[in-house]
């Protein structure tokens, strides 16, 4: 696909911008294009509005299964910028790059209508809801998917703050893992003139947000975080001492078995201290995301198909990114790695306003996955994952 057709495909997407969950009119874009280029089989539907398409190798050469993935989902930031392909739903827009992400799939698709796998099966996934951290678990606990049987799981995301096309990799924790936790607080509302007749949960609520910031310890500040990022006390009124509060949290970690202790100590603080003032509590957990782990031969290939293409691997400045992405719950399934292609140093950040995907990693990515999906296609199938040891 000329870089042209490649522009064009990718601002459509960015013009059809849905929310995650409801991916409906960009899943039908992807599978009619993904039907043009003649897979061996098409499946819909994947954990809600996933598509995936798989190329087999002339007359069934044995080889590994090799998946490319991108994800459906626009972010709800709001078009403020004057674009000719301006998102079309309001205060939903591509502001991650995932329309980016998607055209370069396609673009690999394209070239597997012309030139079938050497060996394999090479399948594209388009995957809904990422940004909820719901998708990639509801793709990967779909027997469909489970049943094509991956060997090599990538993805790439792009990334502004580096240098263009430069490609940021490394092995074990790519991305952190994180949990969001919403804390209900119930207790008695009276006259804001006699506070003493009911149970407001104001002072559960400031001991709440400072037990919640000071859990992760000290010596594991770089690894461990957690921020408050909502914080609700009865309803806008100046003559009721209020009976309900809420209190939302997302707690971050760069290991898995370190995310569980820390959303146990954090359930048990908001719990005690409910108690403490004689308040009911209700807690949940949503948008939960685990680490991204990437497998270290998958990384090696990853950097060879980088340096292939004429890219710059390099190390990315932090241990572990403290943003999440779901990518983990794929990686599972086989031996995968999740790996960003660097956008530009002064490219606007990812969710900001200001943000639109940069039309010139079209090709770049288009290459660097076509050439990474053949690499592993020579590598034999995955076989037993190893542990994650630091």
């Amino acid at each position: 696909m000329a870089e042209r057709g490649l522009v064009a495909l990718r601002r459509r997407l960015h013009a059809l911008a849905e929310p995650s969950g409801a991916e409906t009119r960009t899943a039908a874009f992807i599978a009619a294009r993904l039907r043009a280029c003649r897979p061996a089989l098409v499946l819909e539907g994947l954990g809600g509005h996933g598509v995936a398409a798989a190329w087999d190798a002339p007359a069934g050469t044995a080889g590994p299964v090799v998946v490319l993935r991108a994800e459906l989902d626009a972010v709800a930031v709001p078009e403020t910028i004057a674009l000719p392909h301006a998102s079309r739903t309001g205060g939903i827009a591509h502001k991650c790059g995932h329309d980016g992400h998607m055209a370069m799939l396609l673009g690999v698709a394209r070239r597997l209508a012309k030139v079938p796998p050497p060996q394999g099966r090479l399948v594209l996934l388009f995957q809904p809801a990422e940004e909820t951290g719901a998708g990639a678990a509801a793709v990967a606990a779909d027997p469909r998917l489970r049943a094509l049987g991956p060997d090599w799981l990538f993805a790439l995301h792009n990334l502004p703050g580096y240098a263009e096309g430069s490609v940021l990799t490394r092995p074990g924790a790519f991305a952190a893992g994180s949990a969001g936790l919403r804390i209900s607080l119930r207790g008695r509302s009276a006259h804001a003139a006699q506070p003493d007749r009911g149970r407001s949960p104001d002072l559960a609520v400031s001991e709440l947000i400072m037990a919640l910031v000071t859990l992760p310890p000290r010596a594991a500040a770089a690894r461990e975080l957690v921020t408050v990022t909502h914080a609700r006390l009865g309803e806008p009124a100046f003559g009721v001492a209020p009976a309900q509060a809420e209190v939302l949290a997302t707690l971050r970690a760069d290991d898995d078995r370190a995310l569980a202790t820390l959303r146990r100590r954090a359930a048990a603080a908001a719990r005690a201290i409910a108690r403490r003032h004689g308040l009911a509590c209700s807690l949940s957990w949503e948008e939960v995301f685990p680490v991204v782990w990437n497998d270290p031969t998958a990384t090696a290939l990853v950097r060879r198909a980088a340096r292939e293409a004429g890219l710059r691997p390099a190390r990315p400045r932090e241990s572990a990114f403290r943003w999440s992405e779901d990518f983990g719950a794929l990686a599972n399934l086989g031996r995968g790695a999740l790996f960003g292609l660097g956008a530009g140093r002064r490219h606007p950040g990812l969710h900001a306003e200001r943000y639109d995907f940069n039309d010139a990693l079209l090709p770049t990515g288009v290459d660097l996955l076509y050439r990474l999906a053949r690499l592993a296609l020579q590598e034999p199938p995955a076989g037993a994952r190893p542990s994650r040891t630091r």
